[in-house]
């Protein structure tokens, strides 16, 4: 991806498009325009896009205090956890994308910022963990938020990446947005100039083709592998018609039966809005 200068309002607004794209696609099992679900409304998500867009974008902060400020205020607009994980991986791409000078691509400004990351990048992330208190956090044997944090915000997260396909992310630069998730909507945009069917093609491909980390900690990996293989039958459905309105109907209904079985691949869909972050930037 080539480097692009960016002011802290332009990121600002990257961030906050990306979120609405997400919401505006239609996601099975997450909160999107054609349904609410979890006890939560897409006015949260909304919400929680103005709430956290100009702090997580400001100047001059570290990654750390980018991640505490958004849930800090995220929390305090809406009350919930409505977007912690999408924060955790937007805010090392925004902080590299105000820190990419001209002679450096976006991948290796992104990979300098997670190298240098601090213990107290750490300590700022993990208090807004235990603020937003996500389902299924748990404790871990190695470098549990639940106590301050001695490793820098990388190593916590390297200790975290065969649980967390978040902290993978930190752990491999981010490779499943910039090669997969790129590609996947770059694709998809070509085909149907349509933002909502890419979005939509970009969630399905990350649930479909991994074990999403928030079922995962939840309710384990058979039910994880199950919602998975449900996920590729529709997506190969998807991807191999051209108008994605003959399979809304398939989609709703697997939304319906995601949602009544408690079911929710946030993962994925933190992924999807951190990829149209990405995008966005180019």
């Amino acid at each position: 991806m080539q480097a692009k200068q960016h002011t802290s309002a332009q990121l600002a607004a990257a961030y906050k498009n990306a979120c609405m794209a997400e919401l505006q696609a239609l996601k099975p099992g997450n909160v999107h325009a054609f349904a609410d679900g979890h006890g939560m409304t897409i006015y949260d998500f909304i919400n929680s896009a103005d709430a956290s867009a100009g702090l997580i974008a400001q100047a001059d902060l570290t990654v750390g205090e980018r991640i505490f400020n958004a849930v800090e205020a995220t929390q305090k607009a809406v009350g919930m956890n409505t977007n912690l994980g999408l924060v955790l991986l937007c805010a090392p791409i925004i902080h590299a994308a105000l820190n990419c000078g001209e002679a450096l691509i976006f991948q290796q400004s992104l990979s300098n910022t997670l190298k240098q990351l601090t213990v107290n990048d750490a300590l700022l992330a993990a208090q807004a963990i235990l603020l937003a208190n996500p389902a299924g956090l748990g404790s871990a044997g190695e470098n549990d938020v639940n106590h301050k944090p001695t490793v820098t915000l990388l190593e916590m997260m390297q200790s975290a990446q065969s649980r967390d396909r978040i902290a993978w992310q930190y752990s491999h630069d981010f490779s499943d947005i910039l090669d997969f998730g790129l590609s996947r909507y770059a694709e998809s945009m070509s085909r149907w100039e349509n933002q909502a069917w890419a979005t939509t093609a970009l969630y399905l491909g990350f649930v479909g083709n991994q074990l999403d980390s928030h079922i995962v900690r939840k309710y384990g990996e058979a039910l994880a592998e199950l919602v998975m293989a449900e996920a590729k039958a529709l997506e190969i459905q998807y991807l191999a018609i051209d108008n994605p309105k003959l399979i809304q109907k398939k989609l709703l209904e697997w939304d319906a039966s995601l949602k009544s079985r408690n079911i929710n691949p946030g993962t994925s869909a933190d992924l999807t809005v951190a990829t149209l972050l990405a995008s966005f930037l180019q």
